[in-house]
């Protein structure tokens, strides 16, 4: 009888343990610092294929020809000849096809595209190619999209003929429907048998009829799609470190990547020499997805653009020579790109930037109003470069901010060194970096709490938790990431942007992880990380209020149980906004005292938005729905509210105000 009572005891001890109290005090007639529109949004980089092959939808690799070895990605049969000479000065190369010699041989090519080439059935796709006869007469042509692995009496999905009856060069179009859904079919084109007549070839183009939002040069509608539900604040682009390149031929030049996308030139991708544990030698960028696409995404996903540029330094960890960077008194051409850039954004269609926007279909202005200079540089080299465009932009613009770097290290010397330098220099936003493990997440709940107020502002430009042993996209260390993410909610005076990095990965040619979003050919699915991310920007409210317990403000720390909070008032909807991230493995039940209610003015019911899950849980493609989070009403009157939350659980209450 005693052992059984002792066992009662010692039960009723555990359930009172895992179900901890905590008394906080919310101050609604103190609202603080306003939320930026700004705070919560996305960064993007061509990693991970997140580009060609991924975000934009185009689905011939190499299309023109001018990768290095030209004919990568390209199987030829019969009469092919590569040559130089094409209609686009920036991407001469095109093939000339002729006889095979034999009325049973044939001609032709087969593109591979971006790890297989993936089709829906009964979707329609656009196939254009620019095309002459050098000789005259009458060029016939077969387009087929091909499963090569079917055991079915053909590989034919979709085909159609195309007569190609000019000298000149000419683009031509057609409509493909395939009758299966294929993950990995290629494209083959066929001089029609048994044709004599020669046919030029250039610019070979394969997208979706559906794009996002019906673009011709477009983007993949699922994956734009998954941006626009964050509801992202700022849109961050083009890198990253691409921006600076392997070195400085390679580095990102927007003016290459605007106009007819038929003649913007091929680069390397930075991202091809990087890793030989996840190695891709045909890792390119078409530049197809160039700087006039990337404003045209951030204004329909409802974001602020903010284009990051060269200052000169090509990628510090590849280059360490003084010879590698451009001088200081050489950088003229790269500081008139960052102001020809502003014209291009915002300029009269009178200018020659800005009649290329309009142009390109765009005349009103982009409304750009913050630039970056430089990605993740480092030391006095970094500083002496900046300094210049700076001076440049505050004369010629001074109404565009100015977002410098820290580096790549959230801490330590090169960041201790640039931040001083930063505000020296006054640079309006400083760019923070910092993909961290397990440990440095669950510390820095407070770390912007004693930033300089009166210094720049803080733009936590890439994070993600790197968990030690297990850096891959579970729910752990998207719950670190909302806990981290409160700190920076709560320090909304000095935190005005932050972007979760990197954006995208296909399954199947990624070199960097985790990643917010994963796809394949047909299908993507967002992380918990990506979740973590939307229900901050979709739940931001408009002026922080002050949340303590015991006089202090929620941070994981000592005595406070593994609980990270923040909460805010969104005046346009007459709301309290409460995030709570519980790091701890016990139920946490708070107690929130809601003080300074105008009179009359009480509780009047709720939501809450709760993430929960194993903390080795990860979404698939196969399982997209795995981590997923889950509304549910919420009780509340008065001006106390009582909640319980669970263990391993980041919950997110809307409590309304009548």
């Amino acid at each position: 009888m005693r052992k059984l009572l002792t066992i009662a005891a010692a039960a009723a001890l555990s359930l009172s343990a895992s179900a901890a109290t905590n008394n906080l005090t919310l101050k609604a007639d103190k609202p603080g610092a306003p939320i930026q529109p700004t705070m919560y949004g996305l960064f993007f980089e061509d990693i991970n294929f997140g580009a060609d092959g991924g975000l934009y939808a185009e689905k011939i690799k190499n299309r023109s020809f001018e990768f290095p070895q030209h004919l990568m990605g390209w199987k030829t049969f019969g009469g092919v000849e590569l040559r130089n000479d094409g209609p686009f000065d920036r991407n001469p190369h095109y093939v000339r096809l002729t006889s095979a010699g034999h009325n049973h041989k044939h001609t032709g090519l087969e593109n591979e595209g971006f790890v297989g080439i993936g089709v829906e059935k009964g979707e329609k796709y656009r196939f254009s190619v620019w095309a002459r006869v050098p000789q005259g007469g009458e060029g016939r042509l077969k387009v087929v999209l091909a499963d090569r692995n079917t055991h079915g009496r053909s590989q034919d999905l979709a085909s159609a003929k195309i007569k190609v009856t000019t000298t000149d060069w000419q683009k031509y179009t057609v409509e493909l429907t395939p009758d299966q859904t294929c993950a990995h079919a290629v494209l083959r084109v066929f001089l029609r048998h048994p044709d004599t007549t020669a046919v030029d070839l250039e610019h070979l183009s394969l997208f979706p009829v559906d794009t996002w939002k019906g673009h011709e040069n477009g983007l993949r509608k699922d994956l734009a799609q998954k941006l626009a539900d964050i509801h992202p604040g700022v849109f961050r682009f083009p890198g990253g470190c691409i921006v600076e390149g392997t070195d400085l031929d390679t580095r990102y030049q927007w003016k290459n990547t605007v106009g007819p996308v038929e003649n913007r030139p091929t680069i390397e991708n930075r991202w091809h020499y990087t890793f030989t544990h996840h190695f891709f030698p045909d890792y390119f960028q078409s530049n197809g997805l160039g700087f006039y696409e990337y404003f045209l995404l951030s204004e329909e996903i409802g974001a602020e653009p903010l284009p990051v540029l060269n200052v000169g330094l090509s990628c510090q960890y590849q280059n360490d020579r003084p010879e590698d960077h451009v001088a200081v008194d050489s950088l003229a051409p790269y500081i008139q790109d960052a102001l020809d850039l502003v014209e291009f954004a915002n300029g009269d269609t009178t200018t020659t930037w800005g009649a290329l926007r309009a142009q390109m279909g765009h005349p009103a202005p982009f409304n750009l109003k913050v630039m970056g200079i430089g990605n993740e540089q480092w030391g006095p080299e970094y500083v002496e470069r900046l300094e210049p465009f700076l001076a440049a932009m505050r004369k010629a613009h001074p109404e565009i901010k100015i977002v410098g770097s820290t580096g790549p290290d959230s801490e330590g010397d090169k960041f201790d060194y640039l931040w001083p330098e930063m505000k020296r220099v006054k640079a309006d936003l400083v760019d923070e970096h910092f993909y961290r493990p397990e440990d440095w997440f669950l510390a820095q709940g407070a770390r912007y709490d004693n930033y300089d107020r009166k210094g720049p502002k803080v733009f936590a430009g890439e994070y993600a938790c790197h968990m030690r042993h297990k850096n891959w996209n579970h729910f752990e260390p998207a719950l670190l990431e909302a806990a981290f993410m409160t700190g920076l909610e709560r320090n909304a005076d000095v935190v005005h942007m932050a972007t979760y990095a990197p954006l995208f990965a296909h399954v199947d040619a990624w070199q960097w992880r985790p990643d917010m979003i994963w796809f394949d050919n047909l299908r993507s699915m967002p992380t918990a990380s990506y979740y973590v991310q939307q229900m901050f920007a979709t739940n931001k409210g408009t002026n922080v209020l002050p949340l303590t317990m015991d006089g202090r403000p929620l941070t994981g720390a000592e005595g406070q149980n593994g609980l990270f909070a923040s909460a805010t008032l969104d005046k346009d909807a007459n709301q309290i906004v409460v995030k709570v991230a519980n790091t701890s493995k016990e139920d946490q039940t708070l107690n929130i005292d809601i003080t300074g209610l105008k009179k009359g003015k009480a509780l009047n019911g709720g939501k809450v938005l709760t993430l929960h899950a194993d903390l080795e849980a990860e979404n698939t493609l196969d399982n997209p729905d795995i981590v997923k989070p889950v509304e549910s009403t919420v009780e509340a009157a008065g001006r106390e509210f009582t909640t319980t939350v669970g263990p391993s659980t980041f919950a997110v209450y809307r409590l309304n105000i009548k």
